[in-house]
């Protein structure tokens, strides 16, 4: 049991584990600018994104998501990346810099990096279709 917890514990990298085992910026913004929700059925994973903004800037940024570590790692890894900055910024936001601030994800958890993305540029969405 041990060495499997190990080996398993192996494949990922110190940040990964630590945004796992702290994930930043979880929870609920109950008047949120921008909602973004997506999933991925053959995993399981689902993650939502809450985008408060205020004069272009992403003020607040929280996240829930049910899925493995390297979801949950990654959901935190996103909201660090993008709080504080400014929408044209947040719009760059790739998997690969999420991959990149992770130092890395295995590659058969290389979809919950693009999850991340997917949800942020929801959420984006979410909040420009309320700006019209």
């Amino acid at each position: 049991m041990v060495l499997t917890i190990y080996i398993k514990m192996a494949l990922y990298s110190e940040k990964v584990m630590d945004h796992f085992l702290n994930p930043r910026n979880v929870g609920v913004i109950e008047d949120a600018d921008g909602i973004g929700e997506v999933g991925n059925a053959k995993c399981g994973d689902i993650m939502k994104i809450y985008l408060k903004i205020k004069d272009g800037i992403v003020e607040d940024v929280k996240f829930e998501t049910f899925g493995c570590g390297s979801a949950i790692a990654s959901s935190s890894m996103a909201t660090e990346l993008i709080k504080g900055k400014p929408l044209e910024e947040v719009k760059e936001l790739t998997n690969k810099a999420v991959t990149e601030a992770l130092d890395g994800l295995p590659a058969h958890k290389l979809h919950c990096s693009v999850l991340a993305e997917e949800a942020i540029q929801k959420a984006l969405d979410d909040y420009y279709s309320k700006q019209k």
